[in-house]
């Protein structure tokens, strides 16, 4: 496949996502977060927040992880979708939090300088964009060195069998709701710069993870 043909299947990629979520923005809360909620949560209160960081979320959404950050951090969220911004934003000024900052932006071209926040959280992004190592090696990139970065994410089984093959024939389906449920581990264990520190089960049955990861200096 050539250059230009990856680069035109990416960016269908993305105005598709962009699209699943924009229709779903106006039943995300209340279909998913009884299911994807507790990994969620798990992931920011274990983010070794100080006084002053800076913390960025990719894949904000509708800004259900919001209400957990400590109040004596900056966030910035950034989504592909403007309608589920918009419900993010919804819930900022019910908080009544100035210290966070929206905006839309493709998680793959992050528009932030090198090495900007103290820990970065990326919760069920890598099954959603196209290209999961631009997305990694973007993280890796705005993150300061020795900052902490929380993936949550189901990835593709390790275990051999009917659930395997079951994650790999659904994929096609999962699409349309806007995530893969083949992806790899590997897209964020083996991330360059990237050191992992722990993998933990969360969520339902365990069929999430939730990846610590430490930029290296």
């Amino acid at each position: 496949m050539s250059r230009s043909s990856v680069e035109d299947r990416v960016e269908i990629d993305s105005r598709r996502v962009e699209k699943v979520y924009s229709i779903l923005a106006r039943v995300y809360d209340g279909a998913f977060d009884w299911a994807l909620g507790p990994g969620r949560r798990i992931a920011v209160s274990a983010l070794p927040v100080k006084s002053g960081d800076r913390v960025l979320e990719i894949g904000v959404g509708t800004g259900l992880s919001l209400p957990f950050y400590p109040s004596n951090c900056h966030v910035s969220g950034i989504d592909i979708s403007e309608a589920m911004l918009d419900r993010a934003r919804e819930r900022v000024e019910e908080l009544g939090r100035s210290d966070i900052d929206l905006r839309r932006m493709d998680a793959s071209t992050l528009s932030y300088p090198d090495e900007t926040f103290d820990h970065v959280l990326a919760p069920y992004v890598i099954s959603v964009v196209p290209e999961p190592d631009k997305v990694m090696a973007e993280i890796r990139r705005v993150c300061k060195p020795g900052g902490t970065v929380m993936v949550v994410n189901h990835f593709h089984s390790d275990a051999s069998g009917v659930l395997r093959r079951a994650e790999s024939l659904l994929t096609p389906a999962s699409q349309w709701i806007g995530f893969r449920l083949d992806a790899p581990l590997s897209s964020v264990t083996q991330a360059a710069g990237l050191d992992t520190v722990r993998i933990e089960k969360v969520n339902l049955f365990g069929l999430w993870k939730l990846i610590e990861l430490q930029r290296r200096g």
